[in-house]
């Protein structure tokens, strides 16, 4: 996160989901670094993922834009901080208006484990509100990773 995040955030939220996928590891963590699988599954229910960048390396950028249902574009764009084929992503983003303005410092670590052919995931997400704006964002962050999750589910069930 940047220093004014971490010296005056307008608000801050940790989200950790586990989840036992019926996929091997390697197609779990392949949907999380594939922009082409990756733009299937992100975003909550009813949300499209028209620019879906990911460059799956240490210090590759990032940038997903999410699509709402009314048609409301939320750019995101970060940095991958760690990545550890098939066990362990850790990437930062920045959310921002149409503008560029960020509203929300995000830091989020993914975990993959596998055994018996199942893999267990495990996202975690620390987010500051960076502007007002964010704020809202914070509030439905935890329903937003939960049916992103859900969609990734899904997408792994078609794929496996």
């Amino acid at each position: 996160m940047t220093a004014a995040a971490q010296t005056k955030p307008f608000a801050e939220r940790e989200v950790t989901i586990t989840r036992v996928f019926a996929a091997p590891r390697a197609l779990v963590f392949k949907a999380w670094t594939d922009p082409q699988h990756l733009a299937q599954w992100w975003g909550p229910k009813g949300f499209t993922a028209p620019v879906c960048e990911f460059d799956a390396r240490v210090g590759g950028a990032l940038r997903i834009h999410m699509r709402g249902p009314d048609g409301t574009i939320y750019p995101m764009q970060g940095v991958i901080r760690e990545l550890a084929a098939p066990e362990r992503l850790v990437f930062n983003s920045v959310a921002t208006d149409t503008a560029g303005k960020p509203l929300l410092e995000q830091v989020t670590t993914v975990t993959f484990v596998e055994q018996i052919g199942k893999t267990t995931m495990t996202m975690h997400s620390r987010a500051a509100a960076v502007a007002e704006a964010g704020v809202g964002h914070l509030q439905g962050m935890e329903a937003g990773w939960t049916q992103t999750i859900d969609r990734l589910q899904g997408f792994l069930a078609r794929s496996a």
